[in-house]
């Protein structure tokens, strides 16, 4: 029988409100193998591991359990006291009776008959714990980042300057990401190509970084420190060694009718092109779908005039294997698509855009060279309508339920630049409320309103109609006067949700990655983890873990760059040993195990087996250690049975389930 001590944190008031921690600690004192047992304001302070550590010496106690928390929390902590009192940190329980209980429970008696519950499980499962000891894996040296946006460039040169390798996959032609197809940046309203194209440059010059344009993850295999990559580099038909960026080739391109990507589909390209001025590498790429020569076999225009000789239709694509022993997913966001909201008749005017279509419209590199005029018939505005929250904050399946957090300001900087520099454009902006938390946003804002004269209106629009003489009639309520509005617009901007990048759900399946309703990606912890994956040496930069700004995603990028080279400067890590075996006796060899296991961790082997005398040759499932994560989905597939988990087996598990049912 185990000597187990149990320990009730009050957690300041936050368990003591609603459970009676006093009742607790005696009724443990009734539990089997339990000798010793005591309450404390604060369990995880440093004098209330003090008490964990003090006990386990004097009454040498064999195991432990704490009602606390969330394991997700203080597991560490109070196993590192244990350990630090000569226990083994896997002999340490942990009853959730602060989430369980106390946060949603109002009733003290209730509440607390739940606390004695879980304390009990705990105990009965302390009982039955045995010492575990963790293995050990090697490191490698290198780190990959998913995206080559603003967030994925700062996180790779963060590592790169610490000495470390780190390749850049990007799915598009180039780096850059959304910060490239923007204008100018809030609160400072600073060119944004002026910060980018440094950082492009830089993390393209930088020794340690290699960048995989064009190329998509393919695979991912593998464990923390030690992952596989497969990495296809998609077959650009241009010899990247040859080109010299002339240019030529796009020029002399007649198929110049796909609608630019880079352009949110405002013009269009040639089938050859480089998506932007500054774009790195400086070389195109041929649209295979949209060239004359890889349809219908004929052309070859470019190959014609390409002096360098640069231009290859043989080309394939190409799969590189590289081993990383973290991997930083910075995948980004796109819009939304806005074919639910044509209330605002989106689909019907050229003259209804997005505002990341306004960014392009305004840029001078962009469709109009920077001249902002209606799409419909190339004249300037007079009247333009901002609508906010279009599918943010949305209560039905339209849209998405949260707040996009950027469209407050990104709209207050199209109003003050479209009023700095067409002062005869009256701009209006309707808007639910006005969301400006960060340094220096609220008083961005009030500029708007006091400094340039935007008109703003609280209040929602109902519907956008086009009239015949192609101004928009905008429907739309004053909620501060009550009162309902008809307003003429020549331009109409709708500010329209942002959402995770459309590849984050299959990025995060191959990475075994969490992700929220929204396709978010889940940190490990919000207040205490905020740039880790769940999953070990999986790591979180920018807006696929969250909608965020430039400031805030550059700070999380440096973040998450900061937990990498923490990963990566060790030469070993402690293996989990709590991880699955395989009962060779009950094993029958049906691969089910196998086939369930997200990380590959499981093998067959031909064993010669001793079956109470009988000598046979059996096909046996093998566990590789390193490889597993104890994530359990074995053992329920087993048919025979002859799969457990070490620290949490079946006769665990069915000691908890009848401690609580007693």
């Amino acid at each position: 029988m185990q000597r187990i001590g149990v320990f009730v944190c009050h957690c300041g008031t936050k368990i003591a409100a609603t459970v009676d921690v006093k009742k607790v600690v005696e009724m443990a004192l009734h539990e089997p193998g339990v000798v010793h047992a005591e309450d404390y304001q604060y369990m995880c302070s440093e004098a209330g591991q003090e008490k964990i550590r003090a006990a386990i010496q004097e009454k040498n106690l064999s195991g432990i359990v704490v009602c606390s928390c969330s394991p997700r929390m203080h597991e560490t902590t109070f196993r590192g006291a244990a350990e630090r009192a000569g226990l083994n940190p896997y002999m340490v329980e942990i009853a959730n009776i602060r989430e369980h209980c106390s946060w949603i429970h109002k009733d003290m008696e209730e509440a607390t008959e739940k606390a004695v519950i879980l304390m009990r499980a705990a105990v009965a499962k302390v009982n039955l714990n045995t010492p575990l000891k963790p293995g050990e894996s090697r490191v490698t040296k290198r780190a990959l980042v998913i995206g080559g946006g603003i967030a994925g460039i700062q996180t790779a040169l963060d590592i790169a300057d610490a000495g470390y390798p780190v390749d850049i996959v990007e799915k598009t032609p180039s780096i850059g990401g959304r910060m490239s197809q923007l204008d100018k940046t809030f609160p400072t309203l600073d060119c944004s190509a002026c910060i980018l194209t440094p950082k492009m440059v830089e993390a393209n010059a930088h020794p340690n970084i290699n960048i995989y344009t064009y190329s998509e993850v393919e695979k991912v295999s593998g464990f923390v420190g030690d992952f596989t990559v497969d990495i296809r580099k998609k077959a650009r038909s241009v010899d990247m060694s040859k080109c010299t960026g002339c240019g030529v080739c796009q020029e002399k391109c007649p198929s110049k009718k796909t609608p630019s990507e880079f352009n949110r589909g405002l013009n269009n390209r040639s089938a050859i092109y480089t998506p932007f001025a500054q774009a790195i590498p400086n070389v195109p790429v041929i649209d295979r779908e949209a060239c004359i020569k890889f349809k219908t076999g004929k052309c070859g225009i470019c190959s014609k005039v390409c002096q360098a000789g640069a231009i290859d239709y043989e080309q394939e694509d190409e799969i590189i294997t590289e081993k990383y022993g973290a991997i930083v997913v910075a995948t980004g966001f796109d819009m939304i698509k806005l074919d639910a909201y044509d209330e605002y008749a989106y689909s019907q005017s050229k003259d209804v855009i997005t505002s990341l279509e306004l960014e392009r419209i305004m840029n001078a590199a962009g469709p109009t060279g920077g001249h902002l005029e209606r799409l419909s018939d190339g004249k300037a505005p007079k009247e333009i309508v901002f609508i906010q929250c279009v599918g943010s904050r949305c209560a039905d399946s339209r849209g998405k339920s949260y707040c996009s957090k950027i469209c407050c300001m990104y709209t207050a900087k199209h109003a003050m630049l479209i009023r700095d520099k067409y002062p005869d454009v009256n701009v209006t902006v309707f808007y639910i409320d006005v969301r400006t938390p960060g340094k220096n946003f609220d008083e961005f804002y009030r500029r708007a309103v006091e400094e340039y004269g935007v008109n703003y209106i609280k209040g929602q629009v109902g519907k956008v109609i086009p009239k015949p003489d192609g101004k928009l009639l905008v429907q739309g309520a004053d909620l501060l006067d009550n009162k309902q509005i008809l307003k003429e617009a020549d331009m109409v901007v709708l500010a329209a949700a942002i959402e995770p990048n459309p590849d984050v759900r299959k990025i995060a399946t191959m990475l075994t990655a969490s992700i929220d309703t929204n396709n978010f990606l889940t940190e490990a912890h919000a207040k205490l983890r905020p740039v880790e994956s769940p999953t070990a040496g999986v790591f979180l930069s920018g807006v696929c873990q969250g909608p965020k700004d430039i400031p805030e995603t550059v700070s999380q990028a440096g973040a998450a760059a900061v937990k990498a080279i923490g990963l990566l400067a060790k030469d070993k890590l402690l293996t989990n040993p709590c991880t699955a075996h395989s009962d060779e006796l009950l094993c029958n060899g049906c691969s089910q195990c196998a086939n369930v296991c997200p990380y590959g961790a499981i093998t067959y082997e031909e064993k010669e087996v001793n079956d109470h005398g009988i000598r046979e040759v059996r096909r046996i499932a093998v566990v590789n250690d390193a490889l597993c994560q104890g994530c359990g989905a074995c053992t329920v597939t087993c048919p025979s049975g002859a799969m457990d988990l070490q620290g949490f087996s079946n006769r665990q598990i069915l000691a908890e389930v009848d401690a609580i049912c007693r």
